[in-house]
């Protein structure tokens, strides 16, 4: 697999006609050698792949990186990344600009002279932006876990319960089943809170007759899902559920119109024109949804400034939102797999009004 995703990453150095790779990233890192350790670096030419680390990951890099050859290095990883380079004459060496601070750069120049250093733009995250099987699964899984932990919590909140509270029985839940961890803090907003489309977890107790979102993921072996539901407690009034149904309608407008080849744009555009129609509008303040998978947000948006289209393989959340400054809110978010049709959407929990 990590094979494979080589090849890709060689191919799109070719293009960009740059002799080499340095790739600093984490999470760039693990998908493109397989190695899961903290520390090292990725280097990549026509010819050879070396992942540098130190003495604490050299077994699990050799174990891990099977297309790479593993070096380590004594406390002086680019002067040794340097000699690598210099060995095979390389001339132009690409670096990942948006994971790379200042200070590290002026290192770079320091260490790496009479050798152009070109920044490549997101090269691995492209490929990462289409999950093959194996990632697939991964996150299907999290999503599985994800969606038991929904069920459970259902059953645990209460008037009296605090946020804090709720989020930390969905931590252990899902670790209980499977879950590395967490997959992101969980934003769990209650009552005015829940205007807050990031409303991470608080000491506030939950109270009668408020919305209640809760938005939360799983890690399973380093992938995401992130699941969105808004449910209430105590009896909603006329207004509660009417701005419920429209983010439900919105929400199956977009899982209904979304396709291969449409842009972010006019993905977003199935969900925000629906809620501008009817009033609303202003008050839905951020992108329909985004991609995901190694990370929470991947690059591939469904947003009024992306037009990008999307592609096959690419899996993404559908999260339309309504939310009124001292009243409340409401999201609901899918995760969807875009294929060669349409899409599938892997998310299957209950979305109409849940009362407490």
């Amino acid at each position: 697999m990590e094979s494979q995703r080589l090849n890709k990453a060689r191919e799109a150095l070719e293009r960009k006609e740059i002799d080499a790779l340095l790739i600093s990233s984490p999470f760039n890192r693990r998908y493109i050698t397989g190695f899961t350790g903290t520390a090292g670096w990725a280097v990549i030419t026509q010819g050879q792949a070396w992942l540098v680390t130190d003495f604490r990951y050299t077994r699990q890099a050799e174990q891990q990186a099977k297309a790479f050859e593993v070096v380590q290095h004594g406390g002086q990883p680019l002067e040794l990344i340097r000699e690598k380079l210099n060995e095979v004459g390389v001339k132009k060496l690409g670096f990942e600009q948006h994971h790379v601070s200042y200070a590290d750069y002026e290192s770079y120049e320091r260490t790496f002279g009479g050798i152009e250093l070109l920044p490549i733009g997101p090269i691995i995250e492209k490929l990462r932006g289409i999950k093959d099987e194996a990632e697939q699964r991964c996150i299907r899984k999290a999503i599985e876990i994800t969606e038991k932990a929904f069920e459970f919590i259902l059953g645990f909140m209460k008037p009296g319960v605090s946020e804090r509270e709720v989020a930390a029985e969905l931590e252990y839940f899902m670790r209980k089943n499977g879950a590395v961890s967490s997959a992101y803090p969980a934003i769990i907003a209650s009552g005015v809170r829940s205007s807050l489309p990031h409303g991470i977890a608080s000491d506030k107790l939950l109270g009668l007759n408020e919305f209640v979102t809760l938005d939360f993921g799983a890690n399973v072996d380093g992938y995401c899902s992130d699941l969105t539901r808004t449910v209430f407690i105590g009896k909603p009034s006329e207004r509660h559920r009417e701005i419920y149904r429209i983010v439900l309608e919105a929400n199956r407008s977009a899982l209904e119109g979304l396709k291969p080849g449409m842009t972010g744009k006019e993905g977003d555009s199935l969900a925000r024109d629906y809620i501008s129609n009817r009033g609303f509008g202003e008050y839905f303040g951020h992108g329909l949804g985004h991609a995901f998978g190694l990370e929470i947000h991947e690059p591939m948006r469904l947003s009024q400034q992306t037009e990008e289209p999307l592609e096959p393989g690419m899996i993404l959340t559908v999260e339309p939102g309504i939310y009124l400054p001292d009243y409340g809110g409401v999201r609901i978010e899918d995760d969807i797999l875009v294929t060669e049709t349409g899409i599938e959407v892997l998310t299957t929990s209950n979305k109409e009004l849940i009362v407490l």
